[in-house]
């Protein structure tokens, strides 16, 4: 498991509308094109340089496929870069303000303290 690149998945995405726009549309065929051909990529780097030895284990990739944000907040990754991910996805399928984000936490108040570890 790797809770870095989680996040980085997270960060890297909400970043890019294009890519925002396909991981809601197709998040299984995202996620397999990230993982595939972006995972590797050092972030920052003026280069193209890549690193070859992360990847999402299986219960990561399936909640990033189904866009599990509970799941993913169990498994360790930042709320704050799912929150701000998910409400570009589908704040606007919600009528009233706030909608996307009085559901992000009602599904999440299941969760007491101590929250999951979510340091990298």
């Amino acid at each position: 498991m790797s809770k870095y690149l989680l996040d980085k998945f997270l960060f890297t995405v909400d970043r890019d509308p294009e890519l925002v726009e396909r991981y809601r549309e197709e998040p299984r065929a995202m996620v397999e094109w990230w993982e595939a051909e972006e995972a590797g990529r050092i972030l920052g780097s003026h280069l193209d340089e890549r690193s070859t030895w992360l990847s999402f284990d299986d219960a990561e990739r399936e909640a990033l496929a189904t866009h599990d944000y509970p799941k993913l907040f169990e498994l360790g990754a930042h709320p704050f870069l799912t929150l701000t991910l998910f409400i570009a996805m589908f704040e606007r399928d919600y009528a009233e303000p706030l909608g996307f984000q009085l559901e992000y936490a009602q599904r999440l108040s299941g969760y007491s303290l101590p929250y999951p570890d979510i340091s990298t």
